[in-house]
């Protein structure tokens, strides 16, 4: 996988094309001087069959090895250019200590250590922020999965949404349901509007959630690239209790998960099998960041999407299924490809949770319900 490349791969690969460079360099040196040597033989004195045929001979290997050498540049350079593109989607390994949300003196901490804003009430101004974005004349895409017995918590997310999400904000809702008869009649407010795409029912609610990222992905390609500038894909069992606005927008936006916010890295609920293309080992991480939201620019969601869908299928053809799904998928394309932003627990909280001394206000938050008479499957 090109996320578990090492600097010594390329770097050896570098070495590769630079002998074969200096081989091919040798070979056209050494073909030219036994070449001029043949001519000098033949005319300047009388030929020699032994001499004339070592010559020819010396003449056929290095022209051999100069057709190798030249082979082997060809061949390593598209490995190094194909390695290089892999590469584009993760960063190197990097050992590092992992970051902290809440410092040693008990106040949140406002910026990753790559230099990403972590939003936390009191971190911007909301009427200063929203007014610079609605310049903008933006559009904000948001995608919804409700299928099954889930379309029973589309009501209290639609109009809670309409109460707290991007309020004065053009927003178009995606829903993706296999029950549209089944999607309720929501008062949308102006320049607001939901669209209901149709898709298949499924027997077990972990193939739902593998394939959100593929319906994600081809959503964007078919009509968010030229429909929306931004987009987030939100679970449905949640409900919106506060302000969720322009704060939030960025390249790539991911969530803190509320569960793991102040646990060690070692204790993340990451993939832990080396097969499979989501495995993270127990010295690596950041945050855990929960897959009920991800967001940002159509173009970086895009990227995530794609990403994560084709290390699922990877996943699928060894018969692998990571420890949470996509989520799982989600967290090592983040470790890798470190958010432009960062969206503290506040805006993915758990009904059953009470509140703590960092989280503040509660924007958005999963519903308590029963596992057992909404999935389809244990």
């Amino acid at each position: 996988m090109a996320s578990d490349l090492s600097v010594c791969h390329l770097g050896l690969l570098h070495i590769l094309m630079k002998v074969n460079f200096y081989l091919f360099f040798l070979a056209l040196t050494g073909f030219s001087l036994t070449g001029h040597s043949v001519l000098r033989v033949t005319k300047d004195t009388k030929p020699n069959s032994e001499m004339m045929k070592f010559l020819q001979n010396a003449n056929t290997l290095l022209l051999v090895v100069a057709v190798v050498s030249l082979t082997g540049l060809i061949f390593l350079g598209y490995s190094s250019t194909s390695l290089r593109y892999k590469e584009k989607r993760f960063c190197l390994k990097l050992s590092y200590k992992q970051p902290s949300v809440v410092g040693p003196d008990g106040k949140v901490v406002p910026v990753t250590p790559w230099l990403s804003p972590i939003v936390w009430e009191g971190t911007f101004d909301p009427l200063l922020i929203d007014s610079i974005y609605r310049q903008q004349n933006i559009t904000i895409a948001t995608t919804v999965f409700a299928l099954g017995k889930y379309t029973q918590f589309l009501k209290d997310f639609l109009e809670s949404a309409e109460q707290n999400y991007f309020v004065g904000f053009r927003v178009h809702y995606y829903l993706f349901t296999d029950q549209p008869e089944q999607v309720p009649e929501v008062k949308l407010g102006e320049e607001r509007q939901l669209t209901v795409l149709k898709v298949p029912s499924s027997n077990r609610w972990q193939e739902i959630t593998l394939r959100r990222m593929e319906k994600l992905e081809k959503l964007i390609e078919s009509r968010l690239v030229n429909e929306a500038d931004y987009v987030f894909s939100l679970d449905v069992d949640t409900k919106f209790y506060g302000r969720w606005g322009a704060e939030s927008l960025g390249r790539l936006i991911g969530v803190i998960h509320p569960g793991y916010y102040q646990t060690a890295r070692e204790q993340f609920p990451y993939e832990r099998r080396p097969e499979s293309q989501a495995f993270i080992p127990y010295a690596e991480g950041d945050y855990y960041y929960g897959g009920a939201v991800i967001g940002g620019l159509v173009k970086d969601v895009y990227e995530a999407a794609k990403t994560c869908r084709e290390q699922l299928d990877i996943d699928a053809a060894k018969s692998i299924e990571a420890a949470w799904q996509e989520e799982s998928h989600l967290n090592k394309y983040f470790l890798y490809n470190k958010p432009s932003k960062v969206l503290s627990p506040e805006y993915l909280w758990q009904d059953f949770k009470p509140h703590t001394n960092e989280v503040k206000i509660i924007r958005f938050s999963q519903v308590i319900k029963n596992y057992a008479a909404v999935r389809p499957n244990p």
